[in-house]
């Protein structure tokens, strides 16, 4: 069993997550249930600051909040110092509701509305990354119509894709993100950003891939992007004030993911653009990258209370739990994998291998195949390991299953921090036919 944070075993013999023993929350706050380990995002939030710090490099460590957007969440990454990335209009409200700081909220979209645009200027957040022509136009039209000054990044696409151990050279990126750097687009956007007077273009932006464990993909970029604007400087007069470099560092999901530390990834990324920047004699821009997953990802443990089974004589045993792809769409939607224990039986040896199998009438519906267990007995509590990420963010109603409740974990405290859906809730919206 690989312990994360400040996940453990008590003296019960059960799981414990930051001082809080599984089978008590599960029975507390009901199943599925996401639990999400404080002390953990806490001290990943740090390692990203303090890097950039150490190194005394002006820097904002923006939290992607579409990985996992509450109240709560958005709180606490305001008390840890961090800037926030939101990518619609929902994203930015939960934003405004948790009361963070709208000077350090940037938002990102390939296809913001106008009222979301209205929304970002009427509330004057710190940023806004343009991603295409269309929404330049928008944003030009909005910001004259309102008399704003507007804070801009564009997003460039650098041609380099990234993920885990493997970075493409593409040229030309087929991307729906972005204006190209290699084809004239990013250049033609700047000059048009750059007549216009409600707009201030503070640089750059970039995003090449996610779960990425090695840095060559972000060097790659930085020199590519930090290339362009040295012409960009000699040929418009423009100096970027800002790069950022996105996000997509990796965690550990299972025994076959091998990250990187934070600190590696920025210390890195800080010497590339040094040596870049030098080189060119341009000045030392500020850094701003964008970690979700990262921060939150490996934070997260969704409980669950074991169900049926069915035995396939000489194939496999499936073993079914109380929720499934309405709380986690990962494994059906690109086949993610994950880790899991009995919550009740962590350290019990396993005697047999079963796969696990959502509640949702899809066959496609399965959490885990090929997971060794102990004995299992109806109503033992499955953990599944770092469910942090895109979990209940892209949690559903299929079937008309309710979303859990989120608990938040920290120093033997436990706090409800969204509750669970009820089937009242579910219906709140329809309307009869008579």
């Amino acid at each position: 069993m690989y312990f994360y944070g400040t996940t453990g075993v008590n003296k019960n013999g059960n799981l414990e997550i930051g001082g809080v023993d599984s089978i008590e929350l599960a029975k507390e706050y009901g199943t599925p249930l996401y639990v999400y380990d404080v002390a953990l995002m806490r001290e990943r939030a740090q390692s990203f600051k303090r890097a950039f710090e150490e190194q005394e490099i002006k820097a904002q460590v923006a939290y992607a909040s579409k990985a996992f957007s509450t109240i709560a969440m958005i709180q606490l990454a305001e008390e840890e110092g961090l800037s926030l990335d939101v990518v619609s209009g929902g994203e930015l409200y939960t934003a405004i509701a948790a009361g963070f700081p709208v000077e350090r909220i940037h938002f990102h979209g390939n296809n913001k509305s106008r009222e979301e645009l209205e929304m970002a200027l009427d509330h004057e957040i710190g940023c806004i990354v343009v991603d295409n022509f269309s929404e330049l136009e928008l944003l030009k039209t909005i910001a004259k119509e309102k008399n704003a000054h507007v804070s801009i990044l564009l997003r460039v696409t650098p041609g380099i894709e990234a993920h885990t151990h493997d970075y493409i050279l593409t040229g030309q990126e087929d991307s729906k993100f972005g204006f190209d750097l290699q084809n004239g687009q990013a250049e033609d956007a700047l000059k048009m950003a750059l007549k216009n007077d409600n707009f201030e273009v503070l640089g750059l932006h970039c995003h090449i891939g996610s779960q990425i464990f090695e840095t060559t993909g972000f060097l790659l970029a930085a020199k590519k992007i930090v290339g362009k604007m040295e012409a960009w400087k000699r040929e418009l007069s423009f100096e970027a004030k800002v790069l950022n470099l996105g996000g997509g560092f990796g965690i550990r999901y299972t025994k076959e993911d091998e990250p990187i530390q934070p600190s590696q990834y920025v210390s890195e990324i800080i010497r590339e653009v040094k040596l870049l920047t030098d080189s060119y004699s341009l000045k030392m821009p500020e850094i701003w990258i964008e970690p979700g997953r990262s921060l939150v990802g490996d934070a997260g443990i969704t409980l669950y209370k074991v169900g049926s089974s069915k035995e396939v004589p000489g194939v496999r045993k499936y073993l079914a739990v109380d929720g499934g792809m309405s709380d986690n769409i990962r494994p059906a939607l690109y086949q993610a994998k994950y880790e899991a224990v009995l919550a009740n039986k962590p350290l019990t040896k396993a005697k047999e291998t079963v796969s696990i199998a959502g509640k949702c009438c899809e066959s496609g519906d399965m959490l885990i195949w090929d997971l060794p267990l102990p004995d299992v007995e109806e109503e033992d509590i499955l953990a599944v390991f770092c469910t942090g990420a895109y979990g209940y963010s892209m949690s559903n109603n299929y079937n008309r299953i309710p979303r859990p409740a989120v608990v938040f974990v920290e120093n033997g405290i436990a706090t409800l921090v969204v509750k669970r859906e009820t089937y009242e809730d579910l219906i709140k919206h329809d309307l009869p036919l008579k």
